[in-house]
């Protein structure tokens, strides 16, 4: 489960997204130089292996650890896309190139969102969509819909099957895991699917704050809704069957999705240059956005290098994961502990963003102290208050201590 922003503002365009991924699951930021392929070679998707392009442009992802498609992207010309899982009456193919795949692809070979329409359209032509997208080796097949901005423009490109919808975004514009551009999802959504997704009471919330946004710190508000019920009582809302799918900002677990939010981004694309801040964490709630930039790559040693599915000491995104799930034994007496300080170093990235290796090193020394701070809490007040039938769920099924935490 999934939910991408974007607003088309006269000088620029605002783009947001929440990947949700099961819980084991590490999300990296991965950064790609801009290439020249020698002619007759290939690159190795996900799933399939296909005739490389001459040139690549140089890319900013955020992807699951084991899959070679991201889950959103931007490039060095600012094409940046999201993609969402959604459910529909075609049967999906069980190889293919999977949306994650084709997003990458369309950031790697596009220089504007209209050239990255043509780039996906006709790779999905060429190899068909389709493939397993979950590592379990569980069936979990989908077709996709996408957000495909630039610096002036935003699009949104729905497939289900051979078919496909495109629509100009004039102002503000939404998606999630239904299809939403008119006709085309009363001929092809899945009906049963689409309601478990949930998609049908976000969308609608996230489509109304997009039209409010006029900066990235709004959207930073976007990604970390818990939904209607938390905004009226306070408390996370986990439904017994589908999680905590009613916000953008998802914790799991339900019997039937269970997901959590495990990475998230917000862009500000325009001519006179590109912003973009990423979590590279689970959890926006808790997280802390970070000035990232195409041209300012990390290393591995200095994100880590998360392994699926098994934490680990160092990697930032297993150490975050450590805080986390220590918050969510009582969200509203731990939280306060950091957020304000947390906000505070946002506002003030977003007025002066400083290098990307500095605020990354920043953000790991902040993340060390607010853990030390919130383990410290729970020693002198072990008392823990789970959301709802949340606590009973995630303990029943030992999250944690099947990945080590």
């Amino acid at each position: 489960m999934c939910d991408t922003l974007v607003v088309v503002q006269p000088h620029c365009v605002l783009f947001a997204k929440n990947s949700d991924r099961p819980p084991e699951e590490a999300q990296i930021i991965d950064w790609q130089p801009a290439r020249e392929h020698p002619p007759g070679s290939f690159v190795t998707c996900t799933h399939l292996r296909i005739p490389q392009a001459r040139r690549t442009h140089a890319v900013m992802m955020s992807r699951p650890s084991w899959m070679w498609g991201a889950e959103m992207a931007t490039n060095e010309h600012g094409v940046t896309i999201g993609n969402e899982a959604v459910f529909t009456r075609h049967q999906v193919p069980r190889l293919g190139l999977t949306g994650m795949d084709l997003l990458r692809l369309g950031c790697e070979r596009a220089s504007s969102a209209m050239e990255a329409i043509d780039v996906i359209l006709d790779l999905i032509a060429q190899f068909g969509q389709g493939g397993d997208c979950d590592r379990h080796g569980s069936v979990f097949r989908y077709f996709s819909s996408f957000i495909i901005a630039d610096r002036r423009r935003a699009f949104v490109l729905e497939t289900a099957g051979p078919h496909h919808a495109i629509e100009e975004v004039l102002q503000a514009r939404s998606i999630s895991n239904g299809l939403t551009i008119p006709g085309f999802a009363e001929a092809h959504s899945d009906k049963l699917r689409t309601w478990a997704s949930r998609c049908r009471l976000r969308q609608p919330r996230t489509q109304g704050r997009a039209m409010l946004a006029s900066g990235p710190k709004d959207l930073f508000a976007v990604l970390r809704d818990h939904g209607p019920i938390a905004e009226e009582s306070g408390r996370i809302d986990m439904h017994p069957i589908v999680g905590g799918v009613s916000g953008t900002c998802m914790h799991g677990h339900g019997i039937a999705v269970n997901v959590q939010t495990t990475g998230s981004w917000v862009s500000r694309l325009s001519p006179q240059g590109d912003r973009h801040h990423v979590t590279a964490t689970s959890a926006p709630c808790l997280s802390l956005f970070k000035p990232a930039s195409v041209h300012e790559p990390l290393t591995p040693e200095q994100l880590g290098q998360p392994a699926f599915g098994r934490a680990d000491s160092h990697s930032l995104f297993w150490q975050h994961e450590r805080l986390h799930r220590m918050v969510l034994a009582h969200p509203e007496r731990l939280l306060p502990l950091f957020e304000a300080e947390r906000n505070q170093y946002e506002q003030r990235w977003l007025l002066q963003p400083p290098p990307s290796e500095q605020a990354f090193s920043e953000g790991r020394r902040l993340l060390q102290k607010w853990t030390e701070q919130v383990a410290e809490s729970l020693k002198q007040n072990p008392q823990t208050k789970w959301p709802g039938r949340f606590g009973t769920a995630w303990q029943a099924a030992r999250h944690n201590q099947r990945i080590g935490l």
